[in-house]
């Protein structure tokens, strides 16, 4: 089947064509470009058969990852209908070009307003985008026919309509799964936060700063000050408790979707975590020795042990079976979440 077939199956997100899209844009004007993202570029439209704003996405040419990300947008996001998800309208691909075509968010990404000029988030702006984030994700986990991963939440990637309601956009590196079957993905995915590992050793990571003044009962401290101390002490607390749990090192103990949306409801317990962040633990999965050559670094030591296995000589290596090499920690301590 072509992507063309493929796409037009079903309701929902319509075909356009290229001209009428380069005429929305005003032939993709720089004056009308909104940013960069991702592998393209986005610009600002407006529809003037139905007089309507949107937002048309412009995959780079050339780019190989742009085309398979503008696939699996329109695969996925086209199927879903959440209150919480960036509406798709349309898409196009001619004469070399990928377009997608979303509604436009007034209020532009959280992002935007987190870090930039833009309108100052009072709390109870903050905690409606965090619940209705929490409501997005409970729906592509749970409540459509298959579990959808998302792999890119960040605040850029949240959008906000003109009553401050959020929408998660940018389904690029989702993944479906079939319920049942775990979350699991062959690769990382998605964006590495704002401190990398080459920064300077005095900065300190986000999670671990919050964490340990969670472990000194401090945990207000980590309060945007431009609140001003206006915000519900016991709404903000169990925010923040809930987040770090999130984060935490050993994915077993991280709270499923409906887990954090009941806690924030106050329906459930907040949970009772370690006083200090716990270390991450790394357990180096079973390797086939017929294709690969096993290689272990001990915390603490120069050793570095290396076995390769003909074909003729075919055995599975478990990482159990040597007592050096079944827990080795992490050298680094970001967390993707």
């Amino acid at each position: 089947m072509s992507m063309d077939d493929e796409f037009d199956k079903g309701t929902g997100p319509r075909r356009f064509t290229y001209r009428e899209l380069s005429r929305a844009t005003n032939n993709f004007s720089e004056g009308g470009k909104l940013g960069d993202e991702g592998f393209g570029g986005v610009y600002m439209g407006l529809l003037t058969e139905s007089n309507t704003e949107v937002v048309v996405k412009r995959v780079s040419r050339g780019s190989k990852q742009g085309k398979k990300e503008y696939i699996v947008e329109v695969r996925i996001i086209s199927q879903l209908r959440h209150r919480n998800l960036v509406q798709l309208i349309g898409w196009c691909h001619e004469q070399g070009e990928f377009l997608l075509v979303y509604e436009r968010m007034p209020n532009g990404s959280l992002d935007s307003h987190l870090f930039g000029m833009k309108l100052h988030l009072t709390w109870t702006v903050r905690h409606k985008i965090a619940i209705g984030l929490a409501s997005a994700l409970l729906y592509l986990h749970e409540e459509w026919e298959q579990c959808v991963v998302h792999r890119d939440i960040k605040s850029s990637n949240v959008m906000l309509d003109s009553n401050f309601n959020a929408k998660l956009g940018d389904f690029g590196l989702a993944r479906l799964v079939d319920h049942g079957l775990g979350s699991q993905t062959t690769v990382l995915a998605g964006t590495i936060g704002p401190v990398e590992a080459n920064e300077e050793p005095s900065r300190v990571r986000l999670v671990e700063w919050v964490w340990d003044l969670y472990g000194k009962d401090q945990i207000l401290e980590a309060v945007d000050k431009r609140l001003n101390m206006e915000f519900d002490e016991q709404q903000i607390e169990c925010l923040m408790i809930v987040g770090i749990w999130c984060c935490h090192p050993d994915p077993t103990v991280r709270p499923s979707i409906r887990q954090v949306i009941n806690v924030l409801n106050f329906e459930a317990p907040m949970p009772s975590l370690p006083l200090k962040l716990p270390v991450p633990m790394y357990f180096a999965p079973a390797l086939s020795m017929c294709r690969f050559s096993y290689t272990s670094h001990l915390t603490g030591s120069s050793v570095k042990d290396q076995t390769q296995y003909s074909s003729s000589n075919c055995t599975t290596y478990n990482s159990s079976q040597s007592a050096g090499s079944s827990k080795a920690l992490l050298n680094s301590r970001t967390t993707v979440v």
